[in-house]
């Protein structure tokens, strides 16, 4: 059901003041300082961000507010990442102000489209994680659930992507340079957090022996709130970031003395926390950062948690689990449930069973991977140099746990390996994954495939222990960010159809599909892509040089860079379509715009190796006459939300082509089908739950199954059976490491892509799944001619796509595990 419109007697202060044009023209004076003379395009913009943010905080004290009376229940979700892109487009169709904002600024001689894309794009987060958690605030705030979001604010994110000669470079990602509109600064929240030190054996007041952590540098957190304004514009919830900072930024004696640089050593110290996300952590340094970085702002959340607990609800600390439960998006925040154990027992001073129980009624566990390599896992001397109480708390925990595993299974040693919250080996690792695992009451997954997965492979001993704890919830993604906002021209047409009441309940897509065969309709679906690939290629022409034809097939993989992504099949493939062209120029296929956008970890030295061989081949084949523009490579570099909201709308063919048990659930997959695009992909992750919905002709699948996988691996896979075996396979290989893309490099350029494929065992078995992807790829080329069938196929999945709405996926959250209800706001 849609939620009430704002009626003007909800918000009197605005609604029966100035108006839209009026109060950017103030903001504009009194916010910066300009006049319509003196006025940038980005000062507009952030006017108008201003404006809309007024209307928003409207909004946000009413829902605190009551929120706050009702004393009610609230998810806190603890993320790492929120990639959240820009907002003011977001934003003004939430409030209900887009269409008055376009003729305020029409009014002012300016185009607010113009106006947007001045926004950067706020850089908190890398790929699918940070997008799912952007997602879910959204649909959160939409459906009045009472939420906070806590994350890191950081000054630098990941990272901006430039190309040069083909290589990745990463430059910092400096998107506060000029001020951000919607941040709200609290600075008498600031907590204190404690870090290295060590611990001591004291007796307390009462004669009681107790651990002490002392001689601890101390860092603070100080948190800049980001309103997260529902669709309507009725519930305003908000993302709350932390920033370090050293709590005496300035040695006074030192400066004095003339030592300026070591003046402000503490300052440099304590904002590095905050700086970038994911820092490089193949140097200890890194590590160290890294592991410090988590729990500052699981440190600075839990003790905002637990202050707001106490403002509602007074001294009763075991009504906690009752009013708060703590979401763990993935193991990056699953020290929370060591800290938690540490503030009951060291600061509460709880006994150890009502502490431990609070907590397990109190944490659940997003599991986002199923690759063991990609679990979390911190070395014991690490451990004990930065949180030394905290190594003693989780000690403790996998002490009293494997009595509990010891009663399920007497005797069995390998089982209380297999489950330890600690890997022996050389050097001791923490498990932190398993630490989330026994400290939450509900384990999910995001896709039904990962979650059996989960409970066959990963955790399959946790689920034997405690079988009803693994859940599962498919991911989603928002209709507002993802098809209103981004698309336009579809979602007009689309309420044209139905109405608008699909943008709060996406399963009213359902209800096109009594126009799949209705020539008129099919003919619109057919222009409405063509005019968003002739935008986007218009951007490609600007921003890359490469002139593309936007009546060619626009074959779309866009997403974080990884070998089990492979975007390295998708290479091979391109590789073999310009042999087979060069071989035969007449070769039968329709043009083809294969598009790429992905980032590669600074230190994963293959994928930023894929990043240059896609570049390079990319530069031959795009400057061959012989191919008559048949076939063009694009890699658009630093991709982004913003970027994302471009190519979605305009793509065809949707890759989705990971190695089947990889993807925990993918919603790239989601967003691209949504927007009309056919997926291609395998039996993997959310795909499977894809093809269930949309139909199988309506979807190219390949690819070996995640049992076929196993087998094949337990037989033993060798990529030579396939190369020498395959006569186009090993032409593309073979091109690929001769010099023929690399003329100007050093021999070895594309060495560590190669040595993966072949002699590094092929471990996501690109080779073993080449030729029935090319086997697919013809097919869909072959489809694709017949420009009606295209179009249906296209329809449907647009349709039947309603499935992978995070409202959804946020009411699952809601009635099975958070156990959490709607708070309408008068």
């Amino acid at each position: 059901m849609r939620k009430k419109k704002i009626t003007e007697n909800a918000v009197p202060s605005l609604l029966h003041g100035e108006p839209i044009r009026n109060a950017i023209l103030r903001n504009l004076r009194y916010g910066l300082a300009r006049d319509l003379a003196t006025a940038s395009r980005h000062d507009w913009w952030f006017a108008l961000s201003k404006t809309t943010q007024e209307r928003i905080i409207e909004r946000l004290i009413a829902t605190q507010a009551e929120h706050g009376r009702r004393k009610t229940r609230r998810v806190y979700y603890l993320s790492l990442e929120f990639l959240v892109g820009r907002l003011l487009g977001n934003n003004l169709l939430n409030i209900g102000i887009y269409d008055e904002a376009v003729r305020a600024l029409e009014d002012l001689s300016l185009d607010l489209r113009e106006v947007r894309d001045e926004e950067y794009d706020m850089a908190l987060g890398n790929g699918g994680l940070g997008r799912l958690a952007a997602c879910f605030l959204d649909s959160l705030a939409t459906l009045s659930l009472p939420a906070v979001g806590y994350g890191i604010n950081y000054e630098f994110g990941l990272f901006k992507q430039e190309f040069r000669n083909g290589y990745q470079i990463e430059r910092p990602d400096e998107w506060m340079q000029f001020g951000d509109a919607w941040e709200i600064t609290r600075a008498s929240l600031r907590q204190e957090v404690h870090l290295f030190g060590r611990v001591e054996n004291v007796f307390d007041g009462h004669g009681d022996y107790r651990a002490k952590w002392v001689d601890t540098r101390v860092i603070v957190g100080v948190p800049h709130d980001v309103p997260v304004c529902g669709y309507d514009g009725c519930s305003v919830n908000f993302l709350r970031l932390w920033r370090s900072h050293a709590k005496e930024e300035l040695d006074f004696q030192a400066f004095n003395a003339g030592g300026y640089v070591e003046a402000l050593q503490n300052k440099n110290l304590g904002e590095v926390i905050s700086k970038v996300l994911y820092p490089n952590d193949s140097t200890e340094n890194g590590k160290e950062l890294r592991l410090v970085q988590q729990y500052f702002f699981v440190a600075c959340s839990l003790r905002d948690i637990l202050r707001r607990f106490h403002r509602e609800h007074g001294d009763n600390i075991a009504l906690l689990p009752e009013k708060a439960v703590i979401q763990l998006n993935d193991t990056h925040p699953a020290i929370a449930v060591a800290e938690l154990m540490r503030l009951l027992l060291d600061e509460y001073n709880l006994p150890w069973a009502p502490a431990w129980d609070m907590v397990t009624r109190i944490f659940a566990y997003t599991n986002h991977t199923l690759m063991p390599e990609a679990l979390e896992r911190w070395s014991v001397p690490l451990f004990q140099k930065v949180l030394p109480r905290h190594l003693q708390i989780i000690f403790d925990i996998n002490s009293r746990f494997l009595k509990e595993v010891e009663a399920k299974w007497p005797g069995d040693s390998a089982r209380q390996r297999e489950l330890s919250l600690v890997e022996e080996g050389p050097v001791k690792m923490l498990r932190m994954a398993h630490l989330a695992v026994v400290g939450s009451f509900s384990v999910n997954g995001v896709a039904e495939l990962h979650t059996r997965l989960l409970k066959q492979k990963l955790f399959k001993s946790f689920h034997e222990l405690w079988p009803r704890k693994i859940n599962n919830v498919t991911n989603g993604v928002t209709p507002r960010r993802w098809l209103l906002s981004i698309n336009g021209p579809l979602s007009d047409f689309i309420t044209g159809k139905i109405g608008d009441e699909w943008v709060t309940d996406l399963d009213q897509l359902r209800r096109l599909e009594q126009f799949a065969d209705d020539p008129a309709v099919l003919d619109q679906i057919q222009d409405i892509k063509l005019a968003n690939k002739t935008h986007l290629a218009m951007i490609i022409q600007r921003e890359c040089g490469v002139t593309v034809s936007p009546e060619a097939i626009f074959d779309v993989q866009i997403k974080r860079l990884h070998e089990y992504k492979r975007q390295h099949l998708n290479l091979l493939y391109i590789l073999t379509l310009y042999r087979r062209l060069l071989q035969n120029p007449d070769y039968p296929m329709t043009p083809r715009v294969f598009i790429f956008g992905a980032k590669a970890a600074p230190g994963y030295q293959v994928a930023k190796c894929i990043i240059k061989a896609i570049n390079s081949v990319a530069e031959v084949i795009n400057h061959d006459p012989r191919i008559n523009g048949k076939l063009k490579v694009v890699f658009m570099p630093n991709y982004r939300v913003s970027l994302a909201s471009l190519i979605i709308p305009a793509a065809d063919v949707s890759e989705q082509i990971s190695t089947a048990g990889k993807e925990a659930s993918g919603t790239g997959n989601m967003k691209l089908g949504l927007n009309g695009a056919v997926t291609i992909g395998t039996l993997d992750g959310a795909n499977v739950e894809i093809l269930a919905e949309v139909g199988a002709d309506n979807i190219f699948i390949f690819g070996l199954k995640v049992e076929e996988v196993e087998e094949l691996r337990a037989r033993g896979y060798h990529p030579y059976d396939y190369y020498n075996t395959n006569a186009e396979l090993r032409a593309a290989i073979d091109w690929l490491g001769s010099r023929h893309f690399i003329p100007h490099d050093p021999h070895d350029a594309l060495a560590p892509l190669l040595h993966s494929l072949l002699d590094g065992g092929d471990p996501f078995m690109v080779l073993a799944d080449y030729a029935d992807y090319a086997r697919a790829q013809d097919e869909l080329d072959q489809v694709y001619r017949d420009r009606r069938r295209w179009a249906r196929m296209s329809l449907l999945n647009t349709a039947r796509l309603g499935k992978f709405s995070s409202d959804r996926s946020i009411r699952d959250y809601a009635r099975d595990i958070w156990k959490l209800a709607p708070v309408e706001i008068p």
